[in-house]
């Protein structure tokens, strides 16, 4: 018995999610100079308007260590700000700024459009089909958390 990589389901998705995220990646990194860990920690930043840093290494699916040098990036451009909890002062609640939040409009509908022009090259059957996909997947081996990010 031999595995052919290229065939290989768990493979496949993760070239084709790093080609895509890599696609979409030129927005943010050609306009702001933004990394890919500083990316979905602003973008969950702007979504859930409040966070703590462990929220976002869950949500993100990255280590603590990129989300501290995520945060720490975008602090240092003023994009976010950092409140200790009033009970617990190891906890601190992350924010972004208002020119943080200017910088996530203006990113947003750009991000947005990159999606729409994924989906429309892949037509509405396809799109619905992937969809469909995609949900039978997250639903069988996804953390729940991790699908249902949105408030």
């Amino acid at each position: 018995m031999s595995l052919v990589l290229e065939q290989f389901l768990p493979y496949r998705l993760n070239r084709l999610a790093d080609s895509l995220s890599k696609n979409a990646s030129q927005a943010y990194k050609l306009e702001f100079g933004l990394s890919r860990s500083e990316w979905r920690a602003f973008a969950l930043l702007g979504q859930k308007s409040t966070m703590t840093a462990t929220e976002i290494a869950h949500f993100s699916t990255m280590d603590k260590t990129k989300v501290s040098r995520a945060l720490y990036a975008l602090e240092k451009r003023s994009w976010l700000i950092r409140r200790q909890d009033d009970k617990d002062r190891r906890l601190e609640h992350i924010a972004l700024t208002t020119f943080g939040q200017q910088a996530y409009e203006k990113l947003v509908p750009k991000m947005l459009k990159i999606e729409t022009d994924m989906i429309a090259k892949l037509g509405d059957a396809n799109f619905a089909a992937l969809k469909q996909g995609l949900d039978a997947l997250e639903s069988l081996f996804a953390d729940e958390a991790m699908v249902q990010i949105s408030d």
